[in-house]
């Protein structure tokens, strides 16, 4: 929603400030211009990008219209999930949940929680984690070692997509710059039509620059961003759920090992410690 109302900002200032200067706006439609700059930034994308890279990126643009999936509630959700694992550990031991994490979509505990389940790379997460923990052959730094390094892969995996949106952006300059110099020539090979015509065709020239900064930093550049923005946002749920364990391996009770993960929450998302535990005693009577 918020990118939709963003580039309704962007087109209505634009255009609107075109035509309160007293501008035409069928003169900004050069079709011709449209197609040498979109099809060289296009063109230059796949080959910069590829098969999986381009792949990673056309799925993940349509993501960027939606609204943002790992909020305040999504936590909640997760901390009660957490604790309640970690609380049937303490009581029952590591075996208890062998069950639970081999078929979480069939665990009487994960059911409780879709929006958990429903996100692959957090189920994931957590439920080979807690099988590792279950095997007891690794000791905290080990564990904590191997998510580092899982976070930081995934987060350079999930960045590809915005990395290739930001050169693509970075690109459509010098392609309105393209568009503009190819408009320069044709009118310098007609300099002998009347001058209204030539006219036309500067102008017609000078849109290719000015479409190639619009669509860079009025519409690609920001989506890049965004896609960067949501990328942060797994990583730190993962993180989240690395702090929460850890503090369980090192033999916290579960109130406090979520305590740790939710410490590591920035402050918009993060609830209050009397929220989250009555969100906590309220989900696990359910």
């Amino acid at each position: 929603m918020f990118v939709i109302i963003g580039y309704v900002i962007v087109l209505g200032c634009v255009f609107g400030g075109f035509l309160f200067a007293g501008g035409h706006l069928a003169a900004l439609w050069q079709p011709a211009e449209l197609i040498i700059i979109f099809g060289a930034a296009i063109g230059s994308t796949v080959v910069s990008g590829g098969g999986a890279p381009l792949k990673a990126t056309l799925k993940a643009v349509p993501s960027l219209f939606k609204g943002d999936k790992y909020n305040k509630a999504l936590y909640m959700e997760l901390f009660a999930l957490l604790y309640e694992v970690l609380t049937k550990v303490r009581k029952e031991g590591m075996m208890s949940i062998e069950a639970d994490v081999d078929a979480p979509q069939e665990s009487p505990i994960f059911s409780k929680y879709p929006i958990i389940v429903g996100d692959h790379h957090v189920i994931e997460f957590v439920c080979d984690y807690l099988r590792l923990m279950v095997g007891g052959n690794l000791n905290p730094f080990e564990i904590e070692n191997l998510m580092d390094i899982e976070i930081e892969t995934h987060h350079h995996e999930a960045s590809v997509p915005a990395s290739l949106l930001a050169k693509m952006g970075d690109g459509l300059p010098a392609f309105g710059i393209v568009a503009a110099v190819m408009g320069v020539v044709h009118t310098m090979e007609s300099v002998g039509i009347p001058p209204a015509e030539l006219g036309m065709l500067i102008a017609a020239a000078l849109v290719g620059t000015f479409l190639g900064i619009l669509l860079s930093y009025g519409f690609i550049t920001p989506l890049s961003v965004r896609l960067e923005s949501k990328v942060a946002d797994l990583s730190r749920v993962l993180t989240t759920v690395k702090v929460t364990l850890l503090a369980s391996l090192n033999g916290y009770a579960p109130q406090v090992a979520v305590e740790f993960g939710r410490k590591a929450l920035y402050g918009v998302d993060r609830p209050s410690f009397l929220e989250l535990e009555e969100h906590v005693k309220s989900t696990k009577n359910r």
